[in-house]
């Protein structure tokens, strides 16, 4: 064997052995982005395990009340929707696995809750009392509001679209409401009803992202940004354009969540613009 030989062993070794082996660990973790919001999170080839992998702490389906069964789908058409894709299926029940597996938390080693908004689009009353025994039997890893006091657990559940607010007038329940931001400046309420407050982005500014929002559009917006966040609100403007100039002008006004379709764009966008603020969490 020649001197050389070690050397070349050593070097095999190390890249059959130690690099492989940094490599799963490095894809074994996953960075937790408080901004990320999966808007129609259904929509991605693996609804809820596509956002999770990326790191969003929210995630958002749409359900229609269907012969008693709460399906997840943008349009309630045969064409569109699978009456196997039902809110329990693709949510509930693989969040309850995962808190299970990952000792008690949706994001091993991180305590924050996941919000799940539900957009009801059928009745809000009669989806609500099919919705609301399914949810209790979710109890145990619910977000609930007793009596006046918030017990917070591993997911928060936020409804929107349809919102059934006299039912959730109740003094104990499994559900919060998302609001609508401009009802925030006559608005007195807190968090414990509506701990989010979201609006169309078309209904705030018309600003596309192309060089800098408008002075007047990025007052107007602060303005609301600052209503909503003395009521212990967060903020999410929805179907807003998908570019980086406007994700980065939305969190300079202190907007909380950005919504989005692109997972991937939007997890490296919050990495690259504030990667301290990220918490590096194993998910297996």
């Amino acid at each position: 064997m020649t001197p050389a030989a070690p050397v070349r062993i050593s070097l095999l070794y190390l890249f059959l052995f130690l690099i492989p082996a940094r490599y799963k660990e490095l894809h074994a973790q996953c960075v937790v982005l408080p901004n990320a919001f999966a808007h129609n999170d259904y929509w991605h080839k693996r609804p809820l395990h596509d956002a999770l992998d990326n790191g969003f702490t929210h995630v958002e389906a749409d359900i229609y009340l269907q012969r008693g069964a709460l399906i997840v789908t943008h349009v309630l058409h045969p064409v569109f929707y699978n009456r196997r894709r039902t809110l329990e299926r693709l949510y509930l029940q693989p969040i309850e696995e995962r808190v299970r597996s990952h000792g008690g938390s949706v994001y091993a080693g991180d305590n924050r809750p996941l919000i799940l908004m539900i957009d009801i689009k059928t009745n809000s009353s009669k989806t609500y009392k099919v919705l609301a025994p399914l949810l209790e039997r979710y109890r145990h890893m619910l977000t609930e509001y007793n009596d006046g006091q918030i017990i917070q657990r591993q997911v928060t559940v936020v409804l929107t679209g349809r919102k059934p607010s006299g039912l959730l007038a109740a003094r104990n329940r499994l559900a919060f409401i998302d609001e609508d931001l401009r009802k925030t400046v006559n608005d007195t309420s807190v968090s414990d009803v509506f701990p989010i407050a979201s609006c169309r982005y078309t209904r705030l500014l018309d600003w596309d992202g192309t060089g800098s929002m408008p002075q007047a559009q990025k007052k107007r917006l602060c303005a609301f940004v600052q209503f909503a966040h003395r009521q212990g609100k967060k903020v999410r403007l929805w179907a807003s354009p998908e570019k980086e100039t406007v994700w980065r002008a939305l969190l300079d006004c202190g907007v909380d969540l950005i919504n989005t379709n692109k997972l991937e764009k939007l997890k490296m966008f919050l990495l690259s613009r504030n990667p301290e603020t990220t918490v590096l969490t194993h998910t297996n």
